[in-house]
């Protein structure tokens, strides 16, 4: 049996390349991972509806830990294996706050059956990046007018968009009037030019997230191998077995990581499933 039972991937950065690409090199040496026995686990910051094609060409079971750790789904039938839920009135001041400093409140919901990913109390939105996240993303939410007094059902994160000065701003905002209730990250996704900052209850994180899986499938903790390359991956590499950041992570991801892979760009994946099956 393999020293390291589960393997945790981030998505962007880790698992795809530079330009979105799952690679046949990366894809095998995934594929050979599960056939030795390892529980592949994909741990990502995006929407379930833009993470859960990248589980079919790995044809293997490959639940899919999305939203840094706010929701679980099995990407084979789309059951919900979990959903963060905020402390009572903490979405609504969290909205309030968001409104209140001039930005656009986002509100991630477990509604992917439904055909849609999240809430939006505008359109169009008052900041340039948000309004880029809404062209590229054009029929992905709802309008919920009442959010800032009745946010609608299934919320699990929210999030908004602006410069990375902005997000961090608001940031300390969010954890000045909730504080000890959120868990927070500030990034960038490569597909927006914007940063963003996400919020979730307190202690979800993707490490949260792939803990409860691997719990659920006897793993210990020292059995976890995680893979990542940005903020939102330190919690999971730092408590991980064996904690690995990509080449082209951040330097703080790097600092936090047991061992350095090559880049994505590189299929940094490929040497990290040798050191995890030998």
């Amino acid at each position: 049996m393999p020293r390291y039972r589960l393997l945790a991937l981030d998505i962007d950065g880790t698992l795809v390349n530079s330009r979105d690409e799952l690679t046949p090199a990366t894809q095998e040496a995934i594929l050979r991972a599960g056939k030795a026995g390892v529980q592949v686990v994909l741990a990502t910051g995006r929407r379930y509806s833009r993470a859960r094609h990248l589980a079919e060409p790995l044809a293997i079971d490959v639940p899919i830990v999305t939203a840094s750790g706010a929701l679980i789904k099995d990407p084979l039938d789309h059951r919900t294996l979990f959903r963060a839920e905020f402390a009572p009135g903490v979405l609504r001041e969290m909205s309030r706050v968001i409104d209140r400093f001039g930005y656009d409140p986002i509100l991630c919901a477990d509604s992917f059956s439904d055909g849609f990913d999240f809430f939006y109390l505008r359109n169009p939105p008052r900041k340039r990046e948000m309004i880029e996240y809404f062209e590229l993303n054009p029929d992905d939410g709802r309008s919920w007018p009442g959010m800032l007094d009745e946010p609608p059902p299934g919320v699990f994160l929210v999030f908004t968009m602006g410069s990375k000065e902005e997000m961090l701003a608001l940031d300390l905002e969010l954890h000045k009037a909730l504080p000890g209730k959120l868990t927070t990250n500030v990034l960038r996704s490569p597909r927006y030019r914007g940063f963003l900052v996400e919020a979730s209850a307190a202690g979800i994180t993707k490490w949260s997230g792939i803990r409860q899986l691997a719990s659920d499938l006897g793993i210990r903790d020292e059995e976890i191998c995680a893979v990542g390359d940005d903020v939102n991956d330190i919690d999971m590499i730092r408590q991980a077995g064996l904690g690995v950041a990509m080449g082209n992570a951040l330097p703080e991801v790097k600092a936090a990581a047991d061992r350095v892979a090559p880049t994505h760009d590189e299929d940094g994946l490929v040497s990290v499933v040798k050191w995890v099956i030998g």
